[in-house]
This record gives C-alpha cells, sequence and structure tokens, in this order.
C-alpha cells in the first residue's frame, strides 16, 4: 500500500510499505477514505525528529471503512464507517475505567514513562504505524474506534479522531462560567473549534488570538472577537483592558510549544535537532525547552482565580514559569493529552444535526490526494494559501 513516511527533518515521502495484517484478536484492518494533517504532525516535521526513523508512517486523524475484523472484534463488521481516535485504548483498565483514555495502563508506553500509544507519533508513544495511508491496522478495536453513519461527508465526522474532542475537553478544562469570558491563543484547527465550542457551551465572550489573516477571518466568521498579535505591543495587557481590567475568566493555549516570537526556544530546539538522534533525544527528554511566550501570556492575561487550559503540546523538561505570580493570582492550570471516547458521546449529536452548530464543514481549506502529501506538509507549516486544515485522500 502507498502510506506518508517520516525520512527527515522537512522530508516526508508517499512510498509502498507492506499492507497491515491482523496480528491480535482485538485487532481491525481499516480502508482509509480521508486523514488529516494535524498540528501536531508539524513538531515531527520539524523538533521531534530524534525519536522517528526512516521509514515511519505519519498520521493520527483517520477515518475510513472497516474491512477486517480479528476473530475477539464483535461490535464491528466488515463495511462499517468508523472513525479512528488518535489513541489507542483498552476501555477496560484502571485509566480506562476512569475514562482517562490517554493514560490507559493495557497501551502505556511505560520504557518512555509516557501515556496511551498513539498512532503515528514517534517512539515515545509506541511507534505505532500512522494513518496517512491507505489501510490501517486498528489495535483494541473492540473499543477504540467510533462508528459513525454512512451519510455525509467525511468532514461531518473525520474530526472526532483528535481535533474536535480536544478543543471539546479543552474549553470544559478552562471551565468558563455560563456568560463568562474565553480566550484563545492560536486560532488553527484546535483553536478554531475551542472558540466555537466556547460560544456552544455558554461563553458569553470568545476572544482569538492569532497572526495569520486567513484564521482570524475564519474565526470572524463564527462570532469570534479576534486580535492580531503582531499589531499589539502588550498582549496580556490588551485582553485585561478588554475585559473590565480583569482579563478572562478562562484562557485557552492551542499553541504548543513552537509559538512565533520565542526566539530562545527555537535556538535551543534548533540546536537539539543538530545533534546526533540519540543524543538530541537525551537532550530533549532532560533539559528539551519549548517556546514558552503564547503560554506565558496566557498565566498573564487570566484574571485572578482564573483557569489557563493547555491543549496545545509541549515538550519542556525544564521549562521556567512564573510561579510566584500564578500562586499569588491563584491560577488554575489544566491540561493533557484528549481522553477522546470520554467526549465522544456528547459531541456526536452536534455533528448531526443539519445546522452544523459547530461549523465543521467550515475548517477544512484543502483537500489533496495522498500523494501529494509532501507538498501539503510544506504548505501547512508555512501557513500559505490560505491553510487552515488539509485532508488528504488516499
Amino acid at each position: 500500500m502507498r502510506a506518508l513516511t517520516w525520512q527527515g527533518k522537512r522530508d516526508v515521502r508517499v512510498e509502498e510499505v507492506p499492507d497491515p495484517r491482523i496480528e491480535e484478536p482485538t485487532d481491525a484492518i481499516v480502508r482509509i477514505t480521508s486523514t488529516a494533517i494535524c498540528g501536531s504532525d508539524l513538531h515531527l516535521y520539524e523538533v521531534l525528529g530524534p525519536y522517528l526513523k526512516p521509514g515511519d508512517v505519519l498520521g493520527h486523524e483517520p477515518m475510513g471503512i472497516v474491512e477486517e475484523v480479528g476473530s475477539g472484534v464483535t461490535r464491528l463488521k466488515p463495511g462499517d464507517r468508523v472513525v479512528v481516535p488518535f489513541n489507542i485504548a483498552c476501555g477496560s483498565c484502571w485509566m480506562c475505567s476512569r475514562q482517562l483514555y490517554a493514560q490507559c495502563e493495557t497501551t502505556q508506553v511505560t520504557a518512555e514513562g509516557k501515556g496511551a500509544a498513539l498512532f503515528g507519533y514517534t517512539s515515545l508513544y509506541g511507534s505505532v504505524p500512522g494513518g496517512q495511508a491507505e489501510y490501517l491496522r486498528v489495535p483494541h478495536a473492540e473499543f477504540g474506534p467510533i462508528t459513525v453513519p454512512q451519510t455525509g461527508p467525511d468532514e461531518q465526522w473525520l474530526y472526532l479522531s483528535d481535533i474536535l474532542p480536544t478543543a471539546w475537553q479543552a474549553v470544559k478544562y478552562a471551565d468558563t462560567p455560563r456568560g463568562g469570558t474565553l480566550a484563545v491563543f492560536g486560532l488553527g484547527p484546535v483553536g478554531q473549534f475551542c472558540a466555537r465550542v466556547g460560544r456552544h457551551l455558554g461563553a458569553e465572550r470568545v476572544i482569538g488570538l492569532d497572526v495569520v489573516p486567513e484564521r482570524l477571518e475564519m474565526a470572524r466568521r463564527h462570532g469570534v472577537e479576534v486580535l492580531d498579535v503582531s499589531q499589539l505591543d502588550d498582549v496580556p495587557g490588551t485582553l485585561i483592558d478588554l475585559v473590565d481590567g480583569r482579563g478572562p475568566d478562562a484562557v485557552i493555549d492551542a499553541v504548543g510549544m513552537e509559538a512565533h516570537g520565542a526566539p530562545l526556544g527555537k535556538i535551543a530546539q534548533t540546536a537539539a535537532g543538530l545533534l546526533p538522534d540519540k543524543l538530541a533525544g537525551q537532550m530533549i527528554d532532560k533539559v528539551g525547552v519549548d517556546r514558552l511566550v503564547v503560554l506565558k501570556a496566557a498565566l498573564k492575561a487570566v484574571r485572578r482565580g482564573g483557569t489557563v487550559s493547555i491543549s496545545g503540546v509541549y515538550g519542556g523538561e525544564v521549562d521556567p514559569l512564573p510561579l510566584m505570580e500564578m500562586f499569588d493570582r491563584g491560577i488554575q492550570v489544566r491540561m493533557g493529552q484528549c481522553h477522546v471516547r470520554r467526549w465522544t458521546d456528547e459531541i456526536i449529536p452536534l455533528l448531526a444535526d443539519d445546522s452544523d452548530p459547530l461549523g465543521v464543514t467550515d475548517l477544512r481549506t484543502h483537500r489533496m490526494p495522498l500523494a501529494q502529501a509532501p507538498q501539503a506538509y510544506e504548505m501547512f507549516q508555512r501557513k500559505e494559501d490560505g491553510c487552515v486544515k488539509v485532508v488528504l485522500t488516499p
């Protein structure tokens, strides 16, 4: 089959790789009909190469049609249309029984000290072949895949794989009081959904911040107040002034480790990338430094007693934070990988609603064949051609 493989920093290629097969009774094989590029895929493209090896298959936002199931899978059958969550969970261990699916004890990558295995996401998370391919082997298929109706375009359901539940969790963690104000840093795909979900769940005012004109305009279309950060001298101060001189009740950081405007963090990440992979991996794991400009702005902008919710991916181990200020101001911080299946039952009725209350049909800006995935990655990283979200067709 054809699949997108990692070959090196900013070097991904579509190659022929062996077809996946049933290896365990709880496996399923899914023929992929749509598979998206996630913002966190760009971390693999740029920063996290030391944890990949040439030939690794990327991608963790797939959906498709079940082709084959193992003998232990009874709730799926060939022909079912499914969305595959990015994290792999058994559904029955101690963590899963508490709906902490991203910490599944059955698939935890204990050798690396990490949580549940992920599709297409480095040796840190199990080196499981990903879904930017024609076919995907899905472990623990008795629990993981989400069965969706046969009707409707793929984009109506595809985002259940990651970015929509991730945004939903971020908004739930932010815990904006009804009638309150939520600020969202970063209006990429997750940030777009954070803003829309925030409005849907009762925030009276949602303020989105970014530097990309197309992202700002997309958010504006969905009733979000927008701020172009490139035009602001003091981002936290502006937010505080905009919201009663106190600041927003809650702030979501939907940017993560590669934020713009953090030159020292970028230098540290670039330096790690120049080392041999083994040394680079050790450096990132033990003394990794993130670009913290957005997180620090979020912490300074949120009102006293407010909440900062982090959905953007971070990987640092020695990141300095303003703990005295955080403590004095009574800020709550919540974060973590999304527990996808925890939220999907709440989200699916909204996707089935013909009025499209979350605007899922207004996110994809580009649909491209899998063969053009290398060009799509480059375009997405450079934010060219108004690119907000790319969906690939195998």
